[in-house]
């Protein structure tokens, strides 16, 4: 007679493992598809900051941070895509959201400084550096740092920054192209010259480091290419660009030669090249 009692409690028992086993799966397959979310979304942030077109991932970071206001990473990554849509009015805002959350990082500070650069506030740009710890010691810190004395015509200290700066980087074309720009402003033309060759050495396509060492050439009436990698287009830009140094300088008559072997050597029509020489043959 106690049997079927039995039974019933050993299948009512049955079916509660049985449920209670059914939940525990649906909450194990739920945590492992939301794993498997975020996992795609951190791979989906990785390519919008990187090989996406700016003003796409802008888009995409907008959505995301509109409906997660309270994480970092889709505020960081709009600031970011803000600044590769060169939207720079949008991000300093953007990155100054950033750094006034929980969890912001001194490089948030950095890329804020970065970004109030960008937009001509220098002031500002400066404040920021000076409230991140010395202890935060990166390339890109340095490099603002010393760009920062630039404006400022802190000249020793600018060149402290950007010897600094090369010492934290394996690809220094840019901050020597930088460096040789600075002392280009300051009328030392021959270490602007030597920065720019080194720029040059280390980036052989870093066309602004090219165009930069004639400048510093023609300030010294130096009317000669120099011995560098170019293509032939590139010839011709920087024999324009030499051409109007030596205007500059005074030099009016072999600027008009020089402009005219800049014209012959374009493999096009060099428009540019041509109007500077009509002007000059004109006055």
């Amino acid at each position: 007679m106690r049997h079927p009692i039995l039974l019933s409690v050993c299948l009512t028992g049955a079916f509660a493992l049985s449920a209670c086993g059914e939940k525990n799966g649906d909450e194990t397959v739920e945590r492992a598809f939301q794993d498997v979310n975020v996992i795609d979304e951190s791979n989906l942030n990785d390519v919008m900051l990187t090989v996406a077109d700016p003003n796409e991932a802008v888009t995409h970071f907008q959505r995301t941070a509109k409906d997660n206001p309270d994480r970092i990473d889709a505020q960081r990554g709009l600031a970011l895509s803000l600044v590769r849509a060169r939207r720079i009015s949008e991000a300093v805002p953007a990155w100054s959201k950033v750094v006034s959350m929980k969890d912001a990082t001194p490089e948030d500070s950095v890329n804020l400084a970065d970004a109030l650069i960008r937009a001509g506030d220098w002031d500002r740009a400066e404040k920021t550096l000076d409230d991140i710890p010395p202890t935060h010691e990166t390339f890109k810190r340095y490099r603002l740092e010393a760009m920062v004395a630039d404006a400022n015509k802190e000249w020793k200290t600018a060149d402290s920054f950007y010897e600094t700066a090369l010492g934290l980087t394996t690809r220094p074309a840019g901050v020597l192209n930088n460096w040789g720009y600075s002392k280009l402003t300051r009328g030392d033309f021959s270490e602007a010259e030597r920065l720019f060759t080194e720029a040059i050495r280390q980036d052989e396509s870093l066309f602004t480091a090219k165009n930069n060492m004639v400048l510093a050439r023609g300030a010294q009436r130096n009317y000669t290419l120099p011995v560098i990698p170019m293509s032939q287009i590139e010839r011709a830009q920087l024999l324009h660009t030499m051409a109007l140094s030596a205007v500059k300088q005074g030099d009016v008559e072999t600027g008009k030669g020089i402009l005219r072997e800049s014209i012959d050597t374009h493999p096009q029509h060099f428009e540019e090249a041509v109007r500077s020489l009509r002007a000059l043959e004109q006055s």
